[in-house]
């Protein structure tokens, strides 16, 4: 009949091989930078995804209030919070939110994406935001690169 060497191969959480992502948020587009980061949060980045485990990466994002928005976004696009109580519902602008908040901000839209399970919030836990150009990752970061460019040395 058929090889069992065609089959795909699910791996279990305690196979799984995490690596660090620094991306900068400076002039791209919201949408795109977060579809991004929810590719890379999620593991489907990877040959090895498994949808039931959470293979996902470390994000760290920098520069998160330096991301572009089309049109009349700022202005126009409204975030409502309402604690449960009658009369309790507020609202802030988009661009209130970049300036006060903007891990919420992010955190917000990139939950969206995620499954909405246990598995979606222990995928979250991995997103870094960070408003300047400092974070406090650098040794994460420097060591999963210096994982890569030592992956390129030996395949050449």
């Amino acid at each position: 009949m058929a090889k069992t060497d065609k089959m795909t191969k699910s791996i279990n959480a305690s196979e799984v091989a995490r690596e660090w992502h620094l991306l900068d948020a400076k002039d791209k587009t919201f949408g795109r930078l977060i579809t991004q980061i929810a590719t890379l949060l999620r593991g489907k980045h990877k040959p090895s995804f498994t949808p039931n485990v959470d293979c996902g990466d470390f994000v760290v994002v920098v520069n998160a209030t330096k991301v572009a928005f089309s049109g009349m976004k700022l202005q126009d696009k409204e975030y409502f919070t309402h604690s449960g109580y009658f009369g309790s519902t507020k609202s802030k602008t988009l661009q209130e939110m970049l300036e006060k908040s903007p891990q919420k901000l992010y955190y917000l839209a990139v939950r969206g994406m995620l499954p909405k399970t246990k598995l979606g919030r222990a995928m979250i836990k991995k997103l870094k935001v960070y408003a300047g150009e400092e974070h406090p990752h650098t040794a994460q970061i420097a060591k999963s690169s210096s994982k890569n460019t030592n992956k390129t040395s030996k395949d050449k």
